[in-house]
C-alpha cells in the first residue's frame, strides 16, 4: 500500500490539518498574550508552546471510511472495491509496524484477487469480509482510539490491538493461499498421473 507523492503535498496536508488549525488558534491566543505583555521576553516561547499544546490536543484527521455497497462475492466488484480499500488506506496515518503487516497483507490479498484463481465461494467470501469489513474497521478504530489513549495513562497501546488484527487477517489470508497451493499440487499431481497412465 506504498504511494509515491510530490514533496510538498504532505506539507500541503499538514497545513489543512486539524493539528495545525487547533494549534494555529492556540498559536493567535499566545499572540494574543504577548501583546498584553504577560508573556515579557519569554513570548516567543510562549506562543510556541500554546501552538504544540494544541496540534497535540487535536483530534486526527480521520479520512471517511469507505462504504461498500454490494455484499456479493463476485471477483470483479471485489477487486473494486479492493482498490477503493487501498485509497482509503493511503490516507491513513499508522505505525510503522502496522503499515508493514498492512503491506504485506495487500500484497497476498492483490495476487489472491488476480482472476482465475479463488473460485471457492467460502474463500471468495473470506477476502470479501476481509476488504470490506475486516480491514477498513479495525483502521479506524484504531484512528479513533489512538487520540483517546493519549488521555487515559497507563491503557493498552491501540497499535498493539491493530497489529494483532492485521497478524490475524494476513494468517487467514496464508490459509486461503496455502489451499490454493494445495489444490493446485494435487491437480498436477492427477495430470501427470493421468498423461503417464493414458495408452498411446
Amino acid at each position: 500500500m506504498a504511494t509515491s507523492e510530490r514533496p510538498w503535498s504532505a506539507v500541503l496536508r499538514y497545513a489543512e490539518s486539524r493539528q495545525n488549525l487547533f494549534g494555529s488558534v492556540c498559536g493567535l491566543a499566545g499572540v494574543g498574550i504577548a501583546l498584553t505583555g504577560a508573556a515579557g521576553a519569554l513570548w516567543p516561547l510562549v506562543v510556541g508552546g500554546l501552538y504544540t499544546a494544541g496540534a497535540l490536543i487535536a483530534p486526527p484527521d480521520r479520512p471517511a471510511t469507505p462504504e461498500f455497497a454490494e455484499e456479493g462475492d463476485r471477483l470483479d466488484r471485489l477487486r473494486a472495491d479492493f482498490a477503493t480499500l487501498r485509497g482509503y488506506l493511503a490516507e491513513v496515518e499508522l505505525p510503522v509496524a502496522a503499515r508493514e503487516r498492512l503491506t504485506a497483507l495487500d500484497a497476498l490479498v492483490e495476487a489472491l484477487l488476480e482472476p482465475g484463481w479463488v473460485t471457492d465461494p467460502e474463500h471468495l467470501h473470506l477476502i470479501a469480509r476481509t476488504v470490506r469489513q475486516d480491514v477498513p474497521e479495525a483502521v479506524d478504530t484504531f484512528v479513533r482510539t489512538r487520540w483517546w489513549s493519549r488521555f487515559s495513562a497507563g491503557a493498552e497501546a491501540p497499535e498493539e490491538h491493530l497489529e494483532r488484527q492485521l497478524t490475524a487477517l494476513h494468517e487467514q489470508a496464508v490459509s486461503v493461499a496455502s489451499a490454493l497451493r494445495e489444490a493446485e499440487a494435487v491437480r498436477q499431481q492427477i495430470h501427470t498421473r493421468y498423461v503417464e497412465e493414458r495408452g498411446d
